[in-house]
């Protein structure tokens, strides 16, 4: 399995932002090919010495690394990067990584 990690940092609006990301980039993050699971944190996202600058965190799970590079080539992955410059004004890092199971 793989997963590619997207961490928004905290908007200047975040009314505005959560209203963009749930009722309009979900959907569309939604049909990207190959993806398996799709989770969001809920909630403050903090570190272990406490508040941390980003708003939210989304993890995709897909098969493994090609399948994220597939997915984000597909016209359904093209269109979900293209609407993330519209709302995460503040700025996005993405992550992207094999895992195991230990």
């Amino acid at each position: 399995m793989a997963q590619l990690v997207v961490m928004y940092k905290t908007p200047a609006d975040p009314a505005a932002f959560d209203k963009h990301y749930f009722e309009k980039h979900v959907p569309i993050a939604q049909r990207i090919p190959g993806m398996r699971k799709f989770t969001v944190s809920q909630g403050p996202v903090a570190t272990p010495a406490g508040p941390s600058d980003c708003y939210l965190v989304a993890t995709l799970d897909f098969d493994d690394l090609g399948a994220i590079q597939a997915a984000f080539g597909s016209p359904e992955g093209q269109a979900a990067v293209a609407d993330v410059q519209l709302f995460a004004t503040a700025g996005v890092d993405m992550l992207m990584f094999d895992t195991r199971v230990l």
